[in-house]
């Protein structure tokens, strides 16, 4: 059993500390610092109509971060495709293959990544996501050569062959992502109860394709480390304010950490927080090593997509270093396949 390959996704968090200016550039700095740590990627995620979220305008964040390191791949985890007209998301994300080349990644979603009023605003129909299959060869074909023929293109994406990824939180993304032979990543991070099913599906369905040989499988995680478990626990009580008040339908802006949780959360509301986060890690280095171990013996997966939601940046930076030295224990040698 061989070490994964480790990634980051960043939700790039406004804080009840941090304006979003600031957000958006704690993401370029955390990128910087974990780039000589041994992480694949870093990941941003389109979100619309959330206080607490600065990654809606998602490829300008992915542009700025990109600029801010030098070897580390960038990329959307994701855009969320039925928000936008394929040949646009391809201009973008062609654009940005042009300025950093072999570093960008696009993640698709399904999902609108808001609430269905926010999707009237967004000027897209709410039967779009029907379409998804269809978007995907679609913007596929727009960073693909340009045919004999061709009478619309997404200038400058033809020849940048910008890797697609499908992610997914239930079923059909796994089918999806089968079928066409893309690397998949399924968000554990807060929808595990069908992770297990997916991977199988994902890796029965499996066909190669031009872009990938054989199954690539990312599994997104919650991990928070500290130097103890108890800081752990405690770091991680911003995370458990934060999707408490997603049950509230409070998504407001990130919280410090609190003493005891079991304060903020009613009995009802523990139990659903519990199940969105079933699969987190919190724990010191010890304890992740141990946690990662597991998971990856039951899941098999080739790579963590890691999600360390901390109030304090400079801890969050901690978080990462102590999460990279967890995966060194695991394996002092990996083997880890970047996509």
């Amino acid at each position: 059993m061989r070490a994964p390959a480790i990634s980051i996704l960043d939700l790039v968090r406004v804080t009840e500390a941090t304006t979003a200016a600031q957000a958006i550039n704690n993401a370029r700095a955390v990128a910087a610092h974990v780039e000589d740590l041994g992480y694949t990627r870093y990941w941003v995620a389109e979100h619309h109509n959330m206080p607490g979220i600065a990654s809606a305008a998602t490829s300008l964040i992915v542009q700025h971060i990109a600029a801010g390191t030098s070897r580390i791949r960038v990329g959307a985890g994701g855009i969320m495709l039925p928000n936008h007209a394929p040949i646009v998301i391809a201009e973008q994300f062609g654009t940005l293959a042009q300025l950093f080349p072999g570093r960008i990644d696009l993640g698709l979603g399904r999902a609108p990544g808001t609430d269905m009023l926010t999707v009237r605003a967004l000027r897209r129909s709410l039967d779009s996501s029907d379409n998804f299959p269809q978007d995907v060869l679609e913007l596929q074909a727009y960073f693909g050569e340009i045919e004999p023929g061709q009478r619309v293109q997404a200038v400058p994406a033809a020849g940048t062959h910008v890797p697609l990824w499908i992610l997914g939180s239930s079923t059909y993304g796994a089918q999806l992502a089968g079928e066409f032979g893309l690397p998949y990543a399924f968000a554990s991070h807060f929808a595990p109860a069908q992770l297990l099913q997916a991977l199988a599906i994902y890796r029965a369905r499996f066909k190669p394709s031009a872009q990938l040989a054989r199954p690539h499988a990312m599994i997104g995680v919650n991990i928070i480390a500290a130097e103890t478990d108890a800081e752990a626990r405690h770091l991680a009580t911003t995370q458990q304010m934060s999707v408490t008040n997603i049950f509230r339908g409070q998504r407001g802006l990130s919280k410090p950490p609190i003493a005891d949780i079991e304060t903020y959360w009613t009995p009802d509301e523990k139990i659903q927080a519990k199940q969105w986060l079933y699969r987190s890690i919190y724990g010191s280095r010890e304890t992740v090593t141990a946690g990662i171990e597991r998971l990856i013996a039951e899941t098999g997966a080739d790579e963590l997509m890691i999600v360390s939601d901390v109030f304090d940046h400079a801890k969050r930076l901690r978080s990462f270093e102590l999460i990279a030295e967890a995966v060194k224990a695991f394996n002092p040698s990996p083997e880890a396949v970047a996509v």
